[in-house]
């Protein structure tokens, strides 16, 4: 009988060895691919266009990355609630009024599912925001997300500075939400796929 329980003892020593040891094996694991998971969950495909509009228009690609993630998860046949479209969700007026201001002869709604015309499309908007918010990533952002006119009213009210402290003033809390989502994405890819400066 002790001889019974003896060797259940060992086994089940035995097995919380070996259940330690995976432990420890998977964790060695997890922590030698750290980037490599994190860039699973951070991909960032179109990196060839993403780069080239970024350039042609001076921004970071970083952030437009960032900003892909967050309004579409690099789905470029994403369509939202709205009717905004492809990667960088643009709506469809925009879509016109960009194509308008880039000479475009003939705009049809479906081309912004076409990944280089919504990433340009999306990069030259965030440079017309840039300009108009003076260089302000965070009145940038909430103007891609909230709309241009509702930023401006939140500035003229004095609600809203654009420094990093007044984030927590921006009156929607989606556009609020989105900020900080796509400033944490921000940094994720600069810490992942390097620092690029416009």
């Amino acid at each position: 009988m002790s001889a019974v329980l003896s060797k259940r003892k060992r086994n089940k020593r035995n097995a919380r060895r070996r259940a330690f040891i995976i432990f420890i094996l998977i964790t060695l694991a997890l922590i030698l691919n750290a980037d490599s998971l994190q860039r699973f969950y951070y991909p960032f495909p179109y990196q060839i266009l993403i780069f080239k509009y970024a350039a042609v228009y001076e921004q970071d690609p970083n952030l437009l990355a960032a900003i892909i993630k967050a309004e579409s998860n690099f789905d470029s046949r994403a369509v939202s609630a709205k009717g905004a479209r492809g990667l960088m969700q643009i709506m469809p007026e925009t879509g016109e009024w960009v194509a308008g201001q880039l000479g475009y002869a003939s705009f049809k709604k479906d081309q912004l599912f076409e990944p280089e015309t919504n990433i340009k499309f999306g990069a030259w908007y965030l440079a017309d925001l840039d300009k108009e918010y003076d260089g302000s990533t965070i009145l940038m952002l909430a103007a891609y997300n909230g709309g241009r006119g509702n930023v401006s009213d939140w500035i003229e009210g004095k609600d809203l500075s654009g420094s990093v402290n007044t984030i927590d003033q921006i009156p929607f809390p989606e556009t609020r939400d989105y900020v900080k989502k796509v400033l944490s994405y921000h940094k994720k890819y600069i810490d992942l796929y390097g620092q690029k400066n416009r």
